[in-house]
């Protein structure tokens, strides 16, 4: 049966199925689909995107959905707790997060320099090595304009491609142990993230501010909670296209 809601809620705001594609960005048999076959519903984000334009509920556009207040809801429940600045964040929280890790021990930064100094970090992650556990680092790519940019807006130029070299020196000694893996990202970040298993500490990136001023959410994975998961499918996303490394030394990669 096809979704009159959604056909009808196009209809209303005076819209064609071309320009709801357009300005949702997919193509126009994309969004027929979606109202001849209702069991091929969008991604949540063009869920989301298509009630905005159409001004309707989620919930009402695809009524099996949650409202938005219980995804709101949902969201508070996720939030552990949140920092005004990553300087008053106690430092051991970093490592007492990482130290329960089990299945998953995610850093992605551009240098996060400040760890690379925290004896117990290193160690934490030689002994979860050891325990089998996978290890993902994610670091800038010292020579990519991501990176140049980033800089600049923190106001310390090309010091951040040097800090970036400096922390893989100082990882040095973690390289080549079992389950542990380096890459490089050109990737624009607009935070840094964190990531044991179903915890995750994300500090944001604010223009002007260095990453240590900015706000640190600490979150934790809740069932029907979408705000966790939307940060860890981006550190995924990172992954998945940045560039393996195997040594401090690999760091003079292409400019992007």
């Amino acid at each position: 049966m096809a979704s009159e809601r959604l056909r009808g809620a196009i209809v209303d705001q005076g819209l064609t199925l071309d320009e709801v594609a357009e300005r949702l960005g997919v193509a126009a048999k994309t969004v027929e689909r979606w109202i001849n076959d209702p069991e091929r519903k969008p991604y949540r984000r063009f869920q989301y995107a298509t009630a905005s334009l159409l001004k309707c509920e989620v919930s009402y556009l695809w009524p099996d959905e949650r409202t938005s207040a219980e995804v709101t809801a949902s969201g508070n429940a996720e939030l552990v707790r949140l920092y005004p600045h990553r300087s008053v964040v106690a430092p051991s929280l970093w490592t007492t997060l990482y130290a329960r890790a089990t299945r998953r021990f995610d850093v992605l930064v551009y240098s996060g320099f400040w760890l690379t100094e925290d004896a117990a970090f290193h160690r934490i992650v030689k002994e979860k090595s050891a325990d089998g556990v996978p290890v993902r680092f994610m670091l800038g790519e010292p020579t990519s304009t991501a990176v140049t940019v980033r800089g600049q807006d923190e106001g310390i130029g090309t010091a951040m491609a040097g800090k970036i070299r400096n922390a893989l020196i100082n990882y040095g000694p973690l390289f080549g142990l079992p389950g542990v893996e380096f890459r490089l990202h050109a990737t624009t970040l607009y935070n840094s993230l964190y990531r044991a298993d179903d915890e995750l500490l994300a500090n944001g990136h604010l223009y002007g501010v260095g990453a240590y001023m900015a706000p640190v959410l600490h979150l934790r994975r809740v069932p029907g909670g979408e705000l966790f998961d939307a940060y860890a499918e981006s550190v995924e996303r990172v992954w998945e296209t940045a560039r393996p490394i195997s040594s401090p030394a690999e760091t003079e990669g292409p400019q992007r």
